[in-house]
């Protein structure tokens, strides 16, 4: 075992799994707007935002916490005016009506732009924020809560050290040496007091399924399971608890409840993925806390380490990746070995890669729950031996050969699928106007 590598595990699950309120990328842009009002010193009367594409993708159509509304110009309004620049990816905890109020009042007045930035970086916004006598710049790129630069009237207040930002996911460097194997192998041998922390992704996420589950949000992916099982049109089960609870979470999540998610790699969807599987399937076999704990660790660091390979955003859907992980927990906890959950990833990546990240929105619910559905069926499929081989499509012998091939196809030709999606939203949104 390594365990020269646990401590760099450890650090690297907390930086990435943490509480998201609302869709990471308008966050980032409010995130962005409050720290650059808090430069400014006073409530802006002018608000200019540039975003990267991929940026733009992921904002146009989802619902921003607390406001009832979709898009980016009404996170970086109430972002600016309300926001709380020390809360990180939870910046819209404390909005009121009237903040959202007030925020809508400048958009109706024009008050608030928002472009496409031309930088290379996959993930960036940048926030511009006036009083009429002062103007603030706030810049975050690479990481949703990475600030690079705030500049106060043309000068320089902060410039973030150049080593620190031109990672697409800080900490990554610790996979070069790593396996899917050296996973497994922390997740069950890691002292449980170190990794403890990781049941807080149980009690966020599970609170937001609740939420989903009322009916009153997105396109009610899991209350439709759950009003199809009291019709006797579906069977209660495990599956059907799986794709229940798994949905209801993301469709409260994309609606705008004000409920946290807890996230993995960025994304509120990627950590509902990586997590209310496997916490169905441990409420199923009765697990107790330390194996619960030890699972759900399982599937958060192996949904990083895949996600580690591609680049933070892309056309390549996060929720089929993070479900990766979630296999990992799922197999294992089913009785399954290594070998099994080899088997398991290996399949899914025969079976799911490919589906679109199209942005953020109601329907993001839809691909979570296919997500979820193709895992359980891998880990079943492993526990019986069977497995999409090494000789089918772009799946490999080993499991981290078959991860770095679908990370290829994700960072290489889908690129040119990120820009026609891109391309096709936009031209859409204008005919709609």
């Amino acid at each position: 075992m390594k365990k020269h590598l646990w401590n760099g595990f450890i650090e690297t699950v907390k930086r990435e799994v943490v509480p998201a309120l609302g869709c990471t990328e308008p966050v980032s842009v409010a995130l962005a707007a409050a720290m650059a009002t808090r430069e400014l010193n006073s409530n802006p009367t002018q608000i200019e935002a540039f975003v990267s594409p991929n940026l733009m993708k992921n904002g146009m159509g989802v619902a921003v916490p607390g406001t009832g509304m979709v898009g980016l110009p009404i996170a970086a309004a109430v972002g600016a005016l309300a926001g709380d620049a020390d809360a990180g990816l939870e910046v819209l905890k404390n909005i009121t009506p009237k903040d959202v109020a007030l925020a809508k009042v400048m958009l109706e007045n024009n008050a608030v732009s928002v472009g496409v930035a031309d930088v290379s970086n996959i993930l960036f916004a940048k926030v511009i924020v006036s009083n009429g006598t002062d103007t603030v710049t706030v810049i975050i790129a690479d990481s949703h809560t990475r600030v690079i630069s705030i500049e106060k009237n043309g000068h320089a207040v902060f410039i973030a050290d150049p080593q620190n930002t031109t990672q697409p996911m800080a900490g990554n460097n610790i996979f070069e040496q790593v396996k899917a194997e050296d996973i497994f192998e922390f997740a069950l041998n890691a002292p449980l007091a170190d990794i403890d922390f990781i049941s807080q992704a149980y009690s966020l996420n599970d609170e937001l399924s609740k939420e989903g589950l009322t009916g009153k949000y997105g396109l009610q992916i899991g209350a439709i399971f759950q009003r199809n099982v009291d019709r006797g049109l579906l069977s209660g089960g495990l599956l059907t608890d799986i794709l229940r609870r798994t949905s209801a979470a993301s469709d409260a999540r994309m609606d705008g409840a004000m409920k946290p998610a807890m996230s993995n790699s960025g994304s509120g969807n990627q950590g509902i993925a990586a997590t209310m599987p496997v916490l169905v399937v441990a409420e199923h076999i009765n697990a107790d806390h330390e194996t619960a704990v030890r699972a759900l660790m399982m599937s958060h660091l192996m949904a990083i380490y895949i996600k580690s390979y591609q680049n933070k955003l892309s056309a390549l859907c996060g929720a089929t990746t993070a479900s990766m992980g979630a296999v990992a927990g799922m197999t294992w906890l089913l009785g399954g070995q290594f070998s099994h959950i080899t088997s398991a990833i290996c399949s899914m990546i025969g079976d799911i890669t490919g589906i679109i990240c199209d942005g953020a929105k109601a329907s993001c619910a839809m691909k979570v729950s296919s997500s979820a559905s193709a895992a359980i069926k891998a880990a079943l499929m492993a526990l019986d031996g069977i497995r999409v081989t090494g000789n089918e499509g772009i799946v490999a012998d080993d499991v981290d050969a078959s991860i770095r091939n679908m990370s290829t196809l994700a960072n290489g030709a889908m690129t040119q699928t990120d820009v026609q999606i891109l391309d096709i939203m936009v031209h859409k949104s204008s005919a709609h106007k």
